[in-house]
């Protein structure tokens, strides 16, 4: 097994990290806070002409052709940059559960506006209890005509403000888990769908309430009643990416922290030659490593379609989700009163690892599914 990157991933990397730093600085990422959707379209045209947003879609579809390893190189670097909008949602959610699912119609239809950056798709699966597995799934679609009527709630439903289209997972069967979950795509500005966005810890990536009225779908992606393998394929690409997007977004946030160490002088010396501090840095220094090594290995099982995916990547998912979050924590005391500020920088990067904390399930229910398949 190799387990480096290739030359080209590399130039990738490269590539997207110079592009952040002229084009995604905190002050951006700032603005797109206090922005009504925090999505800017000249922003997106930027990341459309990269080849981005289809960098996962095949190249017969006008994408990039790209495997998901390449995409976790970009995920890393836009974890470290903090990137606002739908990057993530069109690449981890819509573009996969389209990939996966849809028949070679809808591939062609709508594969192709999104690699061209003219269509946003995102997926909604939790509901008020707040679950992503199957279990969770309760939205009943009741037949009507040739297709289905559409009523009751979804939570947690992310850029669907700005989504052209949103995959509901409802039920349509009478089997329970797993059995009977229908993937239904809807316009966005189909009659009856209400959306509303959430006030969450971190308003560079929106999540919305999406309330469906009697609404009518009648485009099934994949098979009716058995739309879970597709949901849970797109559903494990997605916290792949999340899990790297984390591991890049708390790096950034050591990486401040050990420059601000090295330059910041208490008692005529860099506080970085302080013993407390020079543990606290390496702690977090460890911590980073362990969960760039779980991601890493997580994504490979992804791209390799392996057996292994079903706990590597809950086990990713944990790990960095605690990660994130008390490294950011930890950066933020290295910082001392200056990093409780609201002019700081390093709050921003704490909201992001809690929002991606939350996001796609928590540590705690990813360790549960863990031990699950462990146990068999």
């Amino acid at each position: 097994m190799d387990f480096g990157f290739s030359e080209e991933q590399e130039m990738l990397r490269d590539s997207a990290k110079r592009f952040l730093l002229d084009n995604c600085s905190t002050k951006f990422v700032r603005q797109m806070m206090a922005h009504e959707t925090a999505h800017d379209a000249a922003f997106w045209d930027k990341l459309v002409g990269l080849g981005w947003p289809g960098l996962f879609i095949a190249e017969e579809f006008g994408g990039q052709g790209g495997t998901f390893l390449d995409l976790t190189v970009i995920a890393e670097e836009a974890g470290k940059a903090l990137v606002p909008g739908p990057l993530f949602t069109t690449v981890a959610l819509g573009g996969p559960v389209f990939s996966e699912g849809g028949s070679d119609a809808q591939k062609k239809e709508i594969l192709t506006k999104i690699a061209a950056g003219k269509f946003i798709a995102t997926v909604a699966v939790a509901e008020a209890a707040g679950r992503w597995d199957a279990g969770g799934i309760e939205l009943q679609a009741t037949k009507k005509g040739s297709g289905y009527a559409l009523n009751g709630e979804k939570f947690f439903v992310p850029d669907a403000h700005v989504a052209d289209a949103i995959v509901v997972a409802a039920r349509t069967g009478k089997g329970l888990g797993e059995d009977g979950i229908t993937l239904l795509c809807v316009p966005a500005n189909e009659k009856g769908v209400t959306v509303t966005q959430l006030k969450t810890v971190d308003m560079t990536r929106r999540m919305c309430h999406v309330k469906f009225d009697n609404v009518a779908a009648s485009e099934v992606i994949g098979k009716a009643g058995a739309g879970w393998p597709v949901l849970r394929r797109t559903l494990e690409v997605a916290t792949a990416v999340l899990s790297t997007e984390m591991v890049g977004t708390a790096q950034k946030a050591l990486d401040i922290a050990v420059e601000y160490a090295k330059t910041r002088v208490q008692f005529g010396k860099p506080i970085g030659s302080f013993q407390a501090v020079k543990h606290k840095c390496v702690d977090m220094m460890v911590s980073v490593e362990n969960a760039r090594s779980l991601t890493y290995y997580a994504c490979w099982t992804v791209d390799e379609r392996v057996a292994e995916s079903v706990t590597a990547v809950p086990m990713a998912k944990a790990y960095a989700s605690d990660m994130a979050k008390n490294v950011t924590s930890e950066a933020i005391q290295v910082h001392g009163g200056i990093g409780f500020t609201w002019e700081h920088d390093m709050h921003l990067y704490h909201r992001r690892a809690l929002a991606g904390e939350a996001n796609l399930g928590n540590a705690p229910v990813h360790r549960e599914v863990v031990a699950r398949n462990l146990l068999g």
